[in-house]
């Protein structure tokens, strides 16, 4: 009898708690202003879209228009294709289970330079396999324990003692349990990361990073309309597919784009400037990213341009606390993706990154899926914890915090396998 009443005692507990969450979720939602999303299939002289050439040939173009020279910013130029080193190449690792390559590109121009050190793991014995590429916030050593990871380009014997590179030393693989390298790899899939401080170091200072390096003479910040990070860290991505076209152990047509955070922004936008990448994986990106602006629900347009303003273009400052005027909202971004897989995450108890904005932006770009004969997301209600979809555009709502967990691994994985297969 007692066993009787701690089983009813805890689903009343689990019953409760879901309860308690659902009203809470109702009453965080009764703070969303009421709003009107801009029409995703008319363009801005009027003409209604309904088919895919038209999508194409009028609307797409001046959607990415609107994103490049109000929100993320326009790239000023172009540079030569940069020196490649290979640092370390084809080497057991993981186990022999996987290869790794360990590779330099180094951009020039007539005064400055910029390296991006890549570290590429792929399956052993597999050749032309498919990848995740993303960056990585702090480093390529973090990501696992494996002793032979360059740290910022040099092996552990290179260092010179000094406290700094003793503290990186000692954080070697701190960061396994965002990465899930063992998984990827058994999966028969690769990984190519680099750390994304070395395209633009992440503060407010376009000296340094690839804007002093694309800035025309004389220039020492970004125009109105010009890149901000978001779109200097794009750039990146598109300049290391550039290199995976060529590398004999990677399918560099099943090139699958990830990012997490401000990162997931980033690899949105990338994947909608880029269409080389076969999917694209945002990961709890949010406000600018992957949430509706105009919810301004979590962070809002005034917190983004206030707090990291060097993220966007300097006339994305113009639509703070004035989402309604901006000509553009995120459903645009993911549906630039089209037709090619899009897959957004979400946390349960990430509201800062609104997670139902981030759902709704999906569910919207779904039209423009349509166009091509793909399914979107068809289901109205925002979806419950740990409950995926793997349509053409994938979602789920991770039972969890602001992070990248095994779960959203092996969604992504799956989605992938289904996708790309």
């Amino acid at each position: 009898m007692r066993i009787k009443f701690l089983i009813l005692g805890l689903i009343f507990s689990l019953f409760s708690l879901t309860a308690q969450r659902t009203s809470k979720s109702i009453d965080e939602e009764s703070k969303v202003p009421k709003y009107n999303l801009p029409k995703l299939l008319k363009s801005d002289s009027g003409i209604k879209i309904q088919n895919q050439i038209e999508w194409e040939l009028i609307r797409r173009p001046e959607i990415l228009e609107h994103f490049a020279s109000q929100i993320y910013g326009k790239i000023p130029r172009t540079l030569p294709s940069p020196e490649v080193r290979i640092l370390e190449e084809a080497t057991l690792a993981i186990e022999d289970k996987a290869i790794r390559k360990q590779i330099q590109l180094a951009f020039k121009n007539e005064a400055d330079s910029i390296c991006m050190n890549i570290l590429i793991y792929t399956p052993n014995k597999k050749l032309m396999a498919p990848v995740f590429l993303g960056y990585n916030f702090a480093g390529n050593y973090l990501l696992h324990h494996d002793p032979f990871i360059l740290i910022d380009g040099k092996k552990e014997n290179e260092f010179n003692g000094d406290s700094s590179e003793k503290i990186k030393i000692k954080k070697r693989g701190k960061r396994t349990s965002m990465w899930a390298i063992e998984k990827i790899i058994q999966s028969g899939y690769g990984l190519v990361t680099l750390n994304y401080n070395d395209v633009d170091p992440d503060k407010n200072d376009f000296s340094d990073g690839i804007h002093s390096l694309l800035f025309n003479s004389n220039q020492i910040k970004a125009k109105d309309d010009q890149w901000g990070s978001i779109s200097a860290w794009a750039w990146g991505m598109s300049r290391v597919m550039d290199y995976l076209e060529t590398d004999t152990l990677i399918n560099e047509k099943k090139v699958i784009l990830f990012g997490h955070s401000r990162l997931g922004k980033t690899s949105l936008w990338a994947g909608a400037l880029d269409q080389r990448f076969s999917i694209v994986i945002s990961n709890n990106s949010g406000c600018g990213g992957a949430a509706l602006s105009r919810r301004r629900f979590g962070e809002k347009l005034s917190d983004i341009t206030k707090n990291w303003p060097h993220w966007f273009a300097k006339n994305f400052q113009k639509y703070s606390d004035n989402e309604s005027s901006l000509p553009v909202d995120q459903h645009m971004l993911i549906a630039l993706i089209a037709p090619r897989p899009v897959y957004v995450a979400s946390a349960s108890e990430d509201s800062w990154a609104d997670p139902q904005g981030e759902f709704i932006s999906a569910r919207q770009a779904s039209k423009v899926y349509e166009l091509y004969g793909r399914n979107g997301i068809e289901l109205y209600d925002y979806p419950k914890v740990n409950t995926p979809i793997h349509e053409s555009i994938g979602y789920h709502l991770l039972d969890g915090k602001h992070d990248v967990t095994i779960y959203d691994w092996t969604q992504y994985i799956k989605f992938a396998n289904m996708h790309l297969n």
